[in-house]
């Protein structure tokens, strides 16, 4: 396993993934950290729904159904885009929140599934294996949440793909930190 501070500055998402994906005790590492996420409240409201093997074919078809009701003129090729890339990973962790009413926000709620997102996927870098964290409409199709067995209440926050990275990653250049830093002193910050 890499130093910390290595995983942490070389992690880069690997969008082509192939077999073996995490399991066993690297698996429940991974998924161990994810518990390890800033939580305001200590709501734990988290839930990581492994799809795979066989039932990623499954997973595929709630994916398609539930495109085709939100847009039934969605071309065909697309849909069968999705079921070739959801077949593909070797394993997907759909990341579950269950949204907990009451004092804490549920916009809080949400990043504290995001952070167990990102724990994560480090932890899979650090172990050798890769990932991508995947949103967009599925993330956030009610049908889709209570396929998962989900509250219609609750969220998702996404879907880990991961797996071993089928190319090298070379470490992105990444945006020059001067960039995206600044320092409040008391006095209005310029624009």
């Amino acid at each position: 396993m890499m130093n910390t501070l290595d995983a942490l500055l070389s992690r880069a998402s690997a969008s082509v993934l192939q077999d073996p994906a995490p399991e066993g005790e690297a698996l429940r590492q991974i998924l161990e950290t994810g518990l390890r996420a800033p939580d305001h409240g200590h709501l734990r409201p988290w839930q990581f729904i492994l799809i795979r093997g066989e039932a990623r074919a499954r997973w595929a078809e709630a994916v398609v159904a539930a495109t085709l009701a939100r847009d039934p003129e969605t071309p065909p090729g697309l849909l069968q885009k999705r079921r070739t890339r959801i077949n593909g990973v070797p394993l997907i962790v759909a990341l579950g929140v269950r949204v907990k009413a009451g004092k804490i926000p549920e916009v809080e709620q949400l990043l504290s599934a995001g952070a167990a997102a990102m724990n994560m996927l480090n932890a899979a870098h650090a172990l050798g294996f890769g990932g991508i964290w995947v949103t967009g409409a599925n993330a956030y199709d009610p049908a889709l949440v209570t396929a998962l067995g989900l509250a219609p209440e609750d969220r998702l926050a996404g879907f880990l793909y991961l797996g071993t990275p089928a190319e090298p990653r070379p470490t992105p250049r990444r945006p020059a930190l001067d960039e995206h830093l600044s320092e409040w002193t008391g006095v209005p910050a310029p624009a």
